[in-house]
């Protein structure tokens, strides 16, 4: 634990990415191979369950302290984070202890199948055998709210400093279903069996946001195509089995039964790089992200469901042909392997072709994407023709060029303090659409301002609450902000009846009296339109 809590603090010390690179890779080094797999499973997301809940700790951390639980609570959005509010609460430790990172995640594993008192015990014991930044770190992994500032990619660029193992390859060995409680250090990093984990897919591309279109260059080196608004995932075939993964390297499967069909037509050794979308059989055409969201989260899917919304993959790219890994190859020749792949399969196989878009200018192809939201897109993907699929999100081959977002005045009627570095800041926001002389909710944000303009609004909240309701405060609706979104929906829970997809606050309308806000009609005619 005292390696794991060093290369913490290097860290969290530094915002310089080369230095946290190489701090990773000393601590990939040195450390034993039991550590190095458990740090890679942290910052790869994969944490050992909560078994403890944070009520409990908060009881038992103020009772340890010495405290009333009320002093703890107020205490606790001071410090803006609750790991560490524990550590500072506590006394000193009167014990030591040298247990690695591996046997404190033991302990964090295993705690949860204790009855309570057990539970107790073994916290209060390890809060009394380990220093404030050891102390806190344990909690974090008690809590899961282990997060350190590395992006998976960074690990990715230190472990192959110090394997000497090229980071492509590290990189597709990271993903799929593993655990360290399913593999060893030695047998998921520097073992070259390619037939350990026939579900594994392959590291996503990822594209950024158009910069600027004419630099681009010649049209006629790039391929259009719509956005779709869905699930993006993997589609995997290999050895007569099909496993279906989500971006975020979570194994969706039995989400989507209609995919059980397709190994009995799509070749062994064929992967698959695809939007999931809900598909309106009878009009031949995607419906709307809308529809395929109740199905979102589900183990198990109704029948009702899977009629209403069936599924299926837009596929847009193949990089794997025939057992080979075919990434290197061109955007245009996996193309020509995809769409042939495609064309065999019967017309009932639940997958489809993502058809480029012909244009010969970027002003033509600008013209199209106006009806980006007609045809339920989201803008274009442009691609080159002669680009290799990449891992992660890399400039230069792979952009996307959304159509600018919806947009609507609203009144901030309600604000509450963030967590984190913001916890001394109010960051989350509810806001109005006027309807007569009412005020109607309709949305939260939390995201869009600088950090001058987030201690702006703080100094004006503490000033003008009308009333508190626990952490949230009721304020005078007197600012006016124009709230961007990608989407709106029908939604029966909220008392506007609508819902909006991914708002965040765009700009803050000093110019604009609460008078000028938008209105519930305004909301209902966009639901009309775009719903």
């Amino acid at each position: 634990m005292k390696r794991f809590a060093h290369l913490f603090t290097t860290l969290d010390q530094t915002t310089k990415t080369n230095a946290k690179v190489a701090a990773l890779a000393d601590y990939f080094k040195a450390a034993p191979d039991t550590d190095k797999l458990w740090t890679i499973a942290l910052l790869s997301g994969r944490r050992p369950k909560r078994g403890v809940t944070t009520t409990l700790l908060r009881e038992w951390a103020a009772e340890k302290a010495g405290i009333p639980l009320w002093l703890f609570e107020e205490s606790y959005p001071i410090v803006g984070d609750l790991s560490e509010t524990i550590a500072l609460v506590l006394p000193p430790a009167t014990g030591t202890s040298d247990k690695p990172l591996t046997q404190w995640i033991e302990i964090v594993r295993d705690i949860g199948q204790h009855e309570v008192g057990t539970k107790k015990q073994i916290i209060l014991d390890a809060w009394d055998s380990l220093p404030p930044l050891e102390r806190f770190l344990f909690n974090k992994l008690i809590t899961g709210g282990l997060r350190i500032g590395v992006s998976q990619k960074l690990m990715t660029r230190a472990l192959a400093q110090a394997t000497e193992i090229e980071e492509a390859t590290l990189a597709h060995r990271l993903m799929g279903d593993w655990t360290p409680d399913t593999t060893t250090f030695e047998d998921l990093i520097l073992s070259e069996n390619p037939e350990a984990d026939a579900s594994k897919p392959y590291p996503f591309y990822l594209a950024y946001q158009m910069e600027d279109l004419e630099a681009l260059g010649p049209p006629a080196d790039w391929r259009a195509e719509w956005k779709w608004d869905g699930i993006r995932g993997q589609l995997v075939i290999r050895r007569g089995i099909h496993h279906l993964w989500s971006r975020g390297e979570e194994l969706i499967t039995d989400r989507f039964p209609e995919f059980a069909m397709l190994p009995d037509f799509v070749p062994d050794g064929t992967v698959f790089d695809g939007e999931i979308l809900a598909w309106d059989h009878a009009g031949n055409a995607p419906q709307s992200f809308n529809a395929l969201q109740p199905r979102i989260g589900r183990k198990t899917v109704p029948k009702k469901l899977l009629k209403d919304a069936p599924a299926v993959l837009y596929a847009y790219d193949l990089l794997e042909h025939g057992g080979q890994d075919i990434r290197s190859q061109p955007y245009d020749n996996r193309r020509a392997h995809l769409a042939r792949v495609i064309a065999a399969l019967p017309a009932e196989a639940p997958i489809r072709l993502s058809a480029n878009q012909p244009f010969t200018n970027w002003d033509a192809l600008g013209k199209l994407r106006e009806t980006s939201r007609e045809n339920l897109a989201e803008g274009f993907m442009l691609k080159r023709g002669s680009s290799p699929y990449l891992s992660g999100r890399k400039k230069g081959d792979w952009w996307k060029w959304k159509v600018d977002p919806l947009m609507i005045d609203a009144v901030m009627i309600y604000a509450q303090a963030g967590s984190g570095r913001r916890a001394n800041l109010f960051t989350d926001f509810t806001f109005a659409v006027r309807n007569g002389n009412d005020l109607v909710p309709f949305t939260k944000a939390y995201s869009g301002l600088t950090d001058a303009e987030f201690r702006q609004i703080t100094a004006w909240v503490k000033r003008n609450t009308l009333q508190k309701f626990g952490p949230v405060r009721q304020v005078t609706p007197e600012h006016v902000f124009e709230i961007a979104f990608e989407g709106i929906q029908k939604s029966p829970r909220h008392k506007s009846g609508v819902a909006l997809r991914f708002p965040r606050m765009s700009r803050w309308r000093h110019d604009k009296p609460i008078q000028e806000a938008n209105t519930l009609d305004d909301l209902k005619e966009m639901l009309d339109t775009y719903g």
